[in-house]
């Protein structure tokens, strides 16, 4: 079977992070996003990877790690519809797509088996939350069907809480439904099509874990909650010299940190030198980072190479000019509907 990771995304949300590093590859416990959903899948599994930004880093990350996938490129961004579209030449039955900016537990295998079990042409994996105002939710039957999406109802008239999860199960035929070429969105356009003409489409709730890690607040939270999975405190990489405390954090190769320092609810990327008396707080560092002594970091982003001297609170730190195309906000919004 065929697994189609899309990928494709500039991912303005954790700018400027993203400027240097396709979102797949940023680092969670110090190994890339993709990795988890690529260990997620059936050992037989037929990858391919929709993507359209920074294609040479991750061509170069496939190549690296021994990784038999297709990177199948799109010349420009094509939604979660296009992309699947884009890789028609590549499926020959039944096939899964899976968001990149995902992190769960689910079972790939028994959500195949529910898909054949119920006949479905689609079916989408459920999560269950508690703030249905902020996400798209489900109208369902007993039985799994999906009747229609509503999207971000007030709480008292939210028919469920339970929220499209970001990872389908598709027949073959569902590729007539997508224009060729076109940006399209197989959550706005493609489902509620497939609803209104009465298609077999069904839900697959799970239980366990699931985390949208595609923006700051919910990559930092991932971190703490994967740390506590593994019952670690923090973790550190290869090659690196500790001085200071390092609390339910993250620490790259290579990374130094001064006498008294402090690194708390934080991600570091490798090749960060972190001077003496430094307090880093809900923050992320890119890689090849300089902070200087006594810096004070709280709620940060801070992009790669920067030479931090001074405290600062609440700031997405970024030097040097906007990299050449990188959009100035947001395109698409894949998992909300």
């Amino acid at each position: 079977m065929q697994a189609i990771i899309l990928a494709g995304g500039y991912g303005t949300r954790l700018a400027p992070l993203t400027y240097t590093i396709p979102k797949p590859l940023l680092p969670l416990l110090n190994k890339p996003l993709i990795d988890y959903i690529i260990n997620s899948l059936p050992k037989d599994s037929e990858i391919i990877i929709a993507s359209n930004y920074k294609n040479n880093k991750i061509k170069k990350y496939l190549e690296e790690r021994g990784i038999n996938a297709i990177l199948n490129k799109e010349n420009k961004p094509l939604g979660t519809g296009g992309a699947v579209k884009n890789a028609e030449k590549f499926i020959d039955g039944t096939f899964l797509v899976i968001n990149s900016d995902i992190i769960s537990s689910i079972n790939i295998r028994k959500f195949i088996s529910y898909h054949e079990k119920k006949k479905s042409f689609i079916t989408i994996s459920l999560w269950k939350v508690e703030n249905v105002e902020e996400f798209g939710v489900v109208d369902i039957s007993s039985d799994g069907k999906i009747k229609k999406f509503i999207e971000k109802p007030a709480r008292e008239e939210a028919p469920s809480q339970l929220i499209n999860a970001g990872t389908y199960c598709m027949n073959y035929e569902v590729l007539d439904y997508i224009e060729k070429g076109k940006f399209v969105s197989m959550e706005k356009e493609i489902f509620p099509r497939v609803i209104e003409e009465g298609g077999r489409f069904y839900g697959y709730l799970f239980d366990g874990y699931w985390m949208d890690v595609g923006k700051k607040e919910s990559y930092l939270e991932a971190t703490k909650f994967l740390l506590r999975k593994k019952s670690l405190n923090y973790l550190c990489g290869d090659n690196c010299n500790i001085e200071g405390l390092v609390k339910y954090s993250t620490i790259g190769d290579n990374c130094s940190t001064g006498k008294n320092s402090i690194v708390n609810e934080s991600i570091i990327y490798e090749n960060c030198v972190i001077g003496k008396n430094v307090e880093i707080e809900n923050s992320i560092i890119a890689k090849n980072c300089i902070i200087k002594d006594g810096v004070k970091l709280k709620n940060v982003v801070a992009g790669e190479k920067e030479k931090i001297e001074k405290s600062m609170e609440n700031v997405k730190l970024w030097s040097k000019p906007l990299p050449r195309g990188y959009p100035k906000e947001q395109i698409g919004n894949p998992c909300r509907k």
